[in-house]
C-alpha cells in the first residue's frame, strides 16, 4: 500500500520551513502552522500561516473531486516526440 505525500515549503530569509503530511495528518499540519505563526523567535506570521493552511485545504478538496493528487497529460499516438 502506498500513501499520498503532500509538500508545502516557504523560505524567509535564511529560514526554511517545509511541511510533509498525507491526509491523515492535515489537521495535524493546520495545527502547527499555527504554533510555528504564534512563535516569536521564527520569522513565520500568521499571514504565512494563513497562505499555507488554504493551501493544505485546497490539496484536500482537490483529491476530494478528482480521487488524485494531480493528472499528467496522456501521450496520444498522433504525437511525434
Amino acid at each position: 500500500m502506498t500513501r499520498d505525500l503532500n509538500v508545502l515549503a516557504l523560505v524567509k530569509g535564511d529560514e526554511r520551513y517545509v511541511f510533509l503530511f498525507d491526509d491523515a495528518n492535515r489537521s495535524e499540519t493546520l495545527r502547527a502552522l499555527g504554533r510555528f505563526a504564534s512563535n516569536p523567535e521564527l520569522s513565520f506570521s500568521w499571514y504565512d500561516a494563513a497562505v499555507l493552511s488554504q493551501k493544505v485545504r485546497q490539496t484536500a478538496r482537490r483529491s476530494e473531486q478528482t480521487g488524485q493528487r494531480f493528472s499528467l497529460p496522456q501521450p496520444h499516438d498522433d504525437l511525434d516526440y
